[in-house]
């Protein structure tokens, strides 16, 4: 079994990280996982939270709003909406994901409008963990 496993983080904008990693903490939207080398194949959409890469040389969390996350065996691959470095994350950026989080629950429909209510919470909760 290898102790190690490809981890690539990418948004939009940049590619936020690219390495080894022993584990990688991931907030799935159906519920948190942690994948590790040698880990079943899935594919998981993200909701907003802390995702967390254990590599062989430090543990580095990230902010993420959502996105997706392909476990293989041997990689980790998070395509996110939204990331960030969480040292870098400011209540300003927290308020400003919230105010768009409130804005998609207030216009959603009638069809999604538990989704947004969750997305909301989630933003919301993301914000009272960074304590910022």
């Amino acid at each position: 079994m290898a102790d190690t496993m490809q981890f690539d983080l990418v948004s939009p904008e940049r590619k936020l990280a690219s390495g080894p990693a022993r584990e990688v903490r991931i907030p799935g939207a159906e519920g948190d996982f942690t994948a590790m080398p040698d880990h079943a194949p899935l594919i998981s959409t993200l909701r907003p939270g802390i995702l967390t890469v254990v590599s062989p040389d430090a543990t580095t969390d990230y902010v993420v709003t959502g996105g997706f996350a392909e476990v293989t065996a041997d990689s980790v691959s998070v395509l996110a909406e939204e990331a960030h470095v969480s040292k870098d994350v400011t209540q300003d950026m927290v308020d400003k994901m919230v105010a768009s989080a409130r804005k998609v629950h207030a216009e959603a429909h009638p069809s999604v409008v538990d989704a947004a209510a969750k997305l909301l919470a989630d933003m919301e909760a993301l914000g009272s963990h960074m304590k910022l």
